[in-house]
């Protein structure tokens, strides 16, 4: 059986990893670390949860016992796409680097400029951060990163993926061609692959499981829901009920941030122990709600896919799926969060009639048929009307007196049987139309003054039609008045002696 020691890492890496209480390393460790420790060039895949920091940090940890970085020269580059994800990594750097002396930078948004300017004036061996914070600071000439030895994208089909492919390569120009690439990742469809082979030159393939391949310790339910959010809210209740004598804590996943909130503020309501991560929460909150589920404070996390992403959490029992996930890999991230370490886990999915096409992809992406949980979509009762009122008064009564027809339910008179006008309608039209024929003069100020004239008459709009007036009160085609016409400011009155 391999151990640590066989894989060539130095006596002080060793030391940290023997005091951490490991000793046999995972399949990804065991053949990712002996081609890092070469120089060669790695494209790392497994599942989420089988140790792939550690395959990074422990072979960068011994080649940078050589050397010594400069000020504003990292010697070693590590991309991430999310905030927490750097923050964990440089925690396993502080865990298994304690016996050296290399400094370590962490560059995220969130975080005071000057502060991480500081650091860099020391000299940054190690530099763990996210694309945009790492730009900003090369976009105000405050990093030089052509000494940089050794660069590492991790996950890297989501940062190819998701919008991070210009960064990726402006960065990648910044770089020495001489460096050494690390690739990192639980999933690679074949059109990442071909834009991972344009940073990677000849590298070493090591795939301990079967890409998109979710861990056999994870329990995989779907649950049938009507798509109206109030009841998917519902279902996602009854179901945590259902299973909450197995429940230690649990992470929901929702597609959008706005739905994270909505879905927090439920909860929080109906009694639960939760707390909300999303990507638009300061730094400070992010890292709080964080800490406060990993000390088990919180049960429940509400989070959108930035906690999808290789955060160590090793002990999460259950993983619910509010929304299915639009790209079918990130259903292997997600479940991921839970079944870790060779611990069970249980990862359940709403799913409405509308998933259909995305569910058929997860399917296929993970080939292997998942189970239902308490009957299918045929199985779901049919809606009352009553439930529609009620999914109506929920979303504030929006369905009743909206716009054109309130407006027109206010203009309808009572009429009587036979459909004609009630003698009120006809009353109030009679005074309607005597008031209209009479031109009623107003009483005329007793004033030495010219009577002030009235220009509404000669604009292009009738004058008692406010709306168009409103519309028309910056045009200046009215008729043009002499000096200050009638509008002469009351200073320019007053008499003063001249002398």
């Amino acid at each position: 059986m391999t151990t640590f020691e066989d894989l060539g890492l130095s006596q002080k890496v060793l030391s940290a990893v023997t005091d951490s209480g490991y000793t046999i390393p995972t399949p990804i460790q065991a053949g990712a670390i002996p081609f890092a420790l070469q120089r060669r060039d790695i494209l790392g895949i497994a599942q989420t949860g089988t140790g792939k920091t550690a395959s990074f940090v422990l072979p960068m940890l011994t080649l940078l016992e050589k050397g010594r970085a400069r000020a504003r020269m990292p010697r070693t580059l590590i991309l991430e796409p999310t905030r927490e994800l750097a923050a964990q990594v440089a925690e396993n750097f502080e865990k298994y680097g304690k016996n050296h002396k290399l400094n370590v930078a962490l560059l995220i948004g969130g975080v005071s400029f000057d502060d991480q300017d500081r650091k860099l004036e020391r000299g940054a061996d190690v530099l763990i951060c996210t694309p945009g914070r790492l730009l900003d600071h090369c976009e105000r000439g405050k990093l030089l990163m052509t000494g940089v030895e050794i660069l590492v994208i991790d996950e890297a089909d989501r940062m190819l993926d998701m919008g991070f492919i210009p960064d990726i390569e402006r960065i990648a120009k910044m770089i020495p061609f001489t460096r050494q690439t690390l690739f990192f990742s639980a999933t690679m469809p074949p059109e990442i692959q071909k834009l991972a082979d344009t940073f990677l030159q000849n590298p070493e393939r090591i795939e301990v499981a079967k890409p998109s391949s979710t861990a056999k310790t994870v329990t995989q339910r779907l649950v049938a829901s009507h798509s109206q959010d109030w009841e998917k809210r519902a279902t996602l209740r009854n179901i945590i009920r259902e299973v909450e004598a197995d429940i230690k804590n649990g992470i929901i996943f929702c597609n959008r941030k706005k739905d994270v909130a909505d879905l927090f503020r439920s909860m929080e309501r109906h009694g639960f122990s939760v707390g909300a991560l999303h990507g638009d929460m300061d730094q400070r909150s992010r890292t709080t709600t964080l800490h406060n589920f990993k000390e088990n404070n919180l049960k429940f996390l509400v989070a959108s896919d930035v906690a999808a992403r290789g955060l160590d959490i090793p002990d999460v029992s259950h993983v619910f799926n509010f929304d299915v996930p639009i790209h079918a890999e990130d259903y292997v991230h997600r479940i991921g969060r839970t079944g870790r370490a060779g611990r069970s886990g249980a990862a359940f999915m709403l799913i409405t009639k509308r998933d259909a096409k995305h569910l058929d992809a997860i399917k296929k992406l993970i080939n292997e048929e998942i189970e239902w949980h308490g009957g299918d979509l045929s199985a779901l009762p049919e809606r009352e009307e009553s439930e529609d009122r009620k999914s109506s008064d929920r979303r504030g009564g929006r369905d009743k007196g909206r716009g054109r027809d309130r407006d027109r339910d206010r203009s309808k008179a009572p009429r009587d049987v036979a459909g004609h006008k009630t003698d009120i309608e006809k009353a109030d039209k009679s005074a309607v139309i005597d008031m209209a024929s009479k031109k009623v003069e107003p009483p005329m100020a007793k004033t030495n003054q010219a009577p002030k004239r009235d220009y509404r008459d000669e604009r292009p709009y009738p004058a008692n039609d406010d709306h168009r007036r409103r519309r028309y009160q910056d045009r200046d085609d009215g008729p043009t008045p002499v000096g200050f016409g009638d509008d002469i400011p009351a200073f320019m009155m007053v008499s003063a002696a001249i002398k």
